[in-house]
């Protein structure tokens, strides 16, 4: 095995403005915000240099700015829209070789799962490595993505479509022959699992998915107590 790339730094991108429910990312989850039980997962991390939060530079955002202050977390604001530029933002400011992209829709997310994926993206020469990669096997809310800090600048230097500044990393997808990618599997799959935070309905479920698994969890556990509500 050859010399392991330098650890990314995770990338957390978050609002108030989502328009199926707004504010999630603050809602209350496992007796927190939301955002603050994410971020405790993630500390849990053993392959990350570090995390911080993206958010924008609209008012209605300094909330996730003070909640973010709140637990010691770094934050790096840029455009509401453009949350691609505002990956930019950080990837300049941070200076790291590689980065994750998580969502605060993501606030069960499983240590050991984004550990699997950096690891992958470390050992190997791919540019970009993700458990996202269709057909997904991960469950909805694992979702976890690294890429080098370079191909993320490419991105934002050449990506002029509406959908590739909002969703970040397709046009990096779309153009594997410049950006060798990887996919990483989840065996059995289990992507009939949904574990994001998206709607009111999802909330709720998630609530109940933490109180039979519990706030510390494991992806297998987590998949566990889903389906046992389902």
């Amino acid at each position: 095995m050859g010399q392991l790339r330098p650890a990314p730094v995770a990338v957390v991108q978050a609002r108030m403005t989502s328009t199926r429910l707004p504010g999630k990312v603050l809602a209350e989850l496992a007796g927190v915000p939301a955002l603050h039980l994410q971020l405790g997962r993630l500390a849990e991390c053993r392959e990350l240099a570090g995390v911080v939060v993206a958010t924008s530079t609209d008012p209605s955002d300094d909330a996730v700015v003070a909640a973010a202050a709140a637990v010691s977390i770094r934050v790096v604001r840029g455009p509401l829209d453009d949350v691609l530029g505002r990956y930019a933002i950080a990837a300049r400011e941070l200076g790291a070789k590689g980065l994750v992209r998580l969502t605060a829709d993501c606030p069960v997310i499983a240590p050991e799962v984004v550990d699997e994926v950096v690891r992958r993206w470390r050992e190997g020469d791919e540019r970009y490595v993700a458990n996202v990669i269709e057909p997904r096997t991960y469950p909805v809310g694992m979702d976890t993505e690294v890429m080098d800090a370079d191909a993320l600048l490419a991105a934002d230097a050449e990506a002029t479509e509406a959908y590739d500044r909002e969703h970040v990393t397709p046009w990096v997808r779309a153009n594997p022959e410049r950006f060798p990618q990887a996919a990483v599997r989840l065996d059995p799959p289990a992507a009939d699992v949904r574990l994001t935070l998206d709607t009111p309905e999802d909330l709720e479920a998630l609530r109940r998915v933490v109180e039979l698994a519990g706030r510390d969890a494991g992806l297998e556990d987590l998949i566990a107590a889903a389906r046992a509500r389902a």
